[in-house]
């Protein structure tokens, strides 16, 4: 037997252990009853306060028919600067929210649905109470009050709801919007501002001959992630961007439920990134293409500069495989790679999740160049100083907290062989206040892992089934330290690993399959209960989503 298989065998024997003695967390327990109300603290002086609602809208998508049915935030400031919230109109994405760093920041969270509902703040370093947890969620008719201090550098972020097994249908349905986040060093910068200044948030949708949107059909679907079948950009169909010929920050975020995106130009001119989730990177990474999974986020330094007036350049997700199993590929033709027509509003090519199928070539969005200027900024050869963390940070470089995937049995996608529990952690799971971390994701191989009979890696039902997997961490984010492939599917890997940017801070990373990344993470300032989980959103609702708990 290998030294590859003795150590993961190890790691097994390690959380099986600690499944049999997870610890119950009474304490938490009275997050869930009415003895513990969420008012605002006494002891809290906030500078910033929003009242946000959620209820039930209809949202103009299209430009004719009627308009579609959707779940919507809406906001206003009671106290601080006006801008703080950005509305969006005639849209169903929720208000761009403007924070700085070291604001204090109080909401009053007011439940108008129908269902309960819990806002996740994605990507800000906050309390347990203010995280979004669902054991938080409220009730229709509720209110939940947060209170948080802004602790990220400058970047980009965004909430949507996080209740337990509804997270999928709840954003689908519009609950989510974008954050975005300046500090003194981002504003030492001559970065693109204003208009110039532009989110880029990316989903996939389907409809019906109403306009009105269509989820998944059955169990199985729901396996494999929702794929829609009109792509959406900022809430609307068939963007074009009008911009001149300068520089522009262009914001992108994975919205979509389950839908990887491989950004490109099709003629291969590089992209340009400034910022990954959360966060300016040190300095610019230039790349053919970006990969971007649910949850990340990625900021383009996109410059027009000596382009034609007139002109129009075309964003593609370009063809890749390696993302969904193996038989999925084979029946769309190594990832859809070729197949890449968009079906349009009601006709997609997909099969077993429908929609335009994952790994294939779309039309994301068309800027035109309609306006020559000469006033432009310089991109900055240094953008923030990012202190580097390696194995000497940590506590546990010889062994790493193990968070392994496995989508088998196939209707209940695990993590570390476990399904979600709102109260309980293992072992593994509890953390010290204060320490930094080394964990390792990576694709159970169920051959050696104790579930005799399913296959190895690549091969058997086991392989057949391996996808890759979006792994948020929520609380403090994280810098990955390694990527190592050792699976089969190395062809596929080769339509991919040049698009992840491994710089700077993250909160979610994706892991192909076959592929081992470790991370470092700290687990500072707060105590309490921190999730991590899938962020396929489909795969979170059917419960690949666990927990640490910080003390």
């Amino acid at each position: 037997m290998s030294s590859t298989t003795n150590y993961k065998r190890r790691q097994f024997l390690q959380y099986s252990a600690g499944a049999a003695a997870a610890s119950f967390l009474p304490q938490v327990l009275l997050a869930q009853t009415n003895t513990v109300k969420s008012r605002a603290s006494a002891n809290f002086h906030p500078d910033v306060e929003i009242e946000f609602t959620t209820r039930n809208a209809f949202a103009p998508i299209f430009q004719q028919g009627p308009k579609t049915a959707v779940f919507k935030y809406n906001a206003h400031v009671l106290k601080g600067p006006q801008n703080t919230v950005l509305p969006l109109k005639n849209n169903y994405l929720g208000p761009i929210l403007n924070f700085i760093k070291g604001q204090k920041i109080r909401i009053y969270f007011n439940n108008k649905l129908d269902e309960p509902s819990v806002i996740h703040w994605h990507g800000l370093h906050v309390p347990q109470k203010s995280d979004g947890h669902p054991m938080y969620a409220i009730q229709p008719g509720e209110q939940f009050v947060y209170e948080f201090e802004v602790k990220n550098r400058a970047g980009t972020s965004f909430y949507h709801s996080h209740t337990h097994e509804r997270t999928a249908t709840q954003v689908y349905k519009g609950l989510a919007g974008l954050i975005q986040i300046t500090d003194d060093e981002e504003q030492k910068l001559d970065l693109p501002s204003g208009e110039y200044d532009i989110p880029m948030v990316l989903q996939d949708r389907s409809f019906n001959s109403r306009n009105q949107l269509t989820y998944l059909r059955g169990m199985r679907n729901r396996v494999m992630g929702f794929l829609g079948e009109q792509i959406l950009v900022n809430g609307k169909p068939n963007m074009r961007f009008d911009v001149k010929t300068r520089a522009y920050r262009f914001r992108v975020l994975n919205g979509s439920n389950s839908r990887i995106y491989k950004l490109g130009w099709e003629d291969g001119t590089p992209l340009i990134a400034m910022g990954t989730d959360a966060g300016l990177l040190e300095k610019p990474v230039s790349k053919p293409y970006f990969m971007l999974a649910p949850g990340e986020r990625v900021e383009l330094w996109l410059d027009f500069s000596g382009r034609k007036v007139g002109s129009e350049l075309v964003m593609y997700s370009l063809p890749h495989s390696g993302t969904m199993p193996m038989m999925y590929e084979r029946m769309h033709g190594r990832g859809g790679m070729g197949m890449g027509m968009m079906g349009g509003r009601r006709g997609g090519m997909g099969m077993m999740s429908g929609g335009i199928p994952q790994g294939s070539k779309f039309k994301i969005a068309s800027f035109h160049i309609s306006k020559k200027v000469t006033d432009s900024p310089t991109l900055p050869s240094h953008l923030v100083n990012i202190p580097r963390l390696t194995e000497r940070d940590v506590d546990n470089a010889n062994n790493p907290i193990p968070i392994a995937l496995r989508m088998m049995p196939i209707m209940s996608p695990r993590l570390n062989g476990m399904s979600f529990s709102m109260n309980r952690v293992i072992p593994l799971e509890e953390v010290e206040l204060g320490s930094i971390k080394k964990i390792k994701i990576f694709h159970e191989q169920m051959g050696h892992m104790g579930r005799g009979g399913m296959g190895m890696m690549g091969g058997g039902m086991g392989g057949m089934m391996s996808m890759a997997h979006p792994i948020h961490l929520h609380g403090q984010q994280y810098q990955v330290l390694s990527r190592k492939m050792t699976g089969s599917r190395q062809d596929a890997y080769a339509t991919v690993k040049d698009g992840f940017i491994n710089e700077g801070w993250k909160d979610t990373v994706l892991v192909m399959p076959g592929e081992q990344v470790e991370i470092i993470k700290p687990f500072q300032d707060y105590k309490g209960l921190f999730l991590y989980h899938c962020h396929n959103l489909e795969h979170e609702d059917l419960g690949m989503m666990r927990q640490f708990y910080v003390g």
